[in-house]
């Protein structure tokens, strides 16, 4: 395992506590979701990684093929990484599959999906560390109280979602979902010669709660997975000649203890 500090509570020394990340987790606690824009990703990133982010957002052009899609799509690549949260460090877990029910996945879920690795250089980056210890200290405070104060299991989902001349892109080929944790952050990394690709925010009996599109690098989207659901819509190119893609980092939470396991 790999133990890197992590800049997790607003009274570390030298790091501000701006209006925008004060209110994500009452945000998330009234609505169920809170939307950052890019600007506000960057002020509150500002002491906590963001020099760091030209390495972190090239690491997406090293991303491993997803193989284990059903619908025999070749549109998706991806990196993934386990690490142990909580409010004073973070630590790498040993490379592990990614497991989700079919309750929750019904195209890809019931089986153990071995994705490759996140690179050492991405997990260790500053970036990584800074928006790691972000989502614990809002998670932490979005949790009900009493809740069980273990360290989180943290997920860590590089996604490169790519579209070409006929062929959209499904950045949730499953549909509107939940992902079986309890809190999900979505951020993203970049978008080329992308139309589309519109979030929507959903309750648990399908009545919509909003929908908004990712378009400026940081652009951010908290989640309570336990209150609502979450899609978004394909992406095709704007310019029908070139490829067209779409990175977001999605980083999902739920408190430590056994794993999912698929079904005997």
């Amino acid at each position: 395992m790999t133990s890197i500090s992590s800049p997790s509570t607003d009274t570390h020394a030298g790091q501000d506590v701006t209006p925008a990340f004060a209110r994500i987790a009452e945000d998330i606690t009234r609505d169920g979701f809170a939307f950052r824009s890019g600007k506000d990703m960057r002020s509150i990133m500002r002491m906590r990684g963001l020099d760091a982010w030209p390495a972190f957002a090239s690491s997406w052009n090293d991303l491993g093929l997803d193989l284990y899609m059903a619908d025999g799509g070749r549109y998706r690549r991806r990196r993934f990484a386990a690490f142990a949260a909580s409010s004073g460090a973070v630590t790498r877990k040993p490379h592990q599959p990614h497991y989700q029910s079919r309750d929750h996945n019904p195209l890809n879920g019931g089986i153990e999906r071995w994705f490759a690795p996140v690179s050492d250089s991405v997990s260790a980056n500053g970036f990584t560390r800074g928006i790691l210890g972000v989502c614990t200290t809002i998670f932490d405070a979005a949790s009900p109280a009493g809740a069980n104060g273990a360290p989180w299991h943290a997920e860590m989902h590089q996604f490169r979602i790519e579209a070409g001349s006929g062929q959209s892109g499904l950045p949730t080929p499953e549909g509107a979902h939940r992902d079986g944790v309890d809190w999900v952050c979505v951020l993203l990394v970049n978008r080329c010669n992308v139309s589309s690709g519109v979030t929507q925010i959903f309750d648990p009996e399908g009545r919509s709660l909003g929908e908004f599109t990712l378009t400026e690098p940081l652009d951010a989207v908290f989640l309570d997975d336990r209150r609502v659901r979450h899609g978004v819509t394909p992406i095709v190119p704007l310019d029908p000649g070139l490829k067209a893609s779409r990175d977001v980092l999605v980083l999902t939470f739920r408190r430590d203890g056994p794993a999912p396991q698929p079904a005997p």
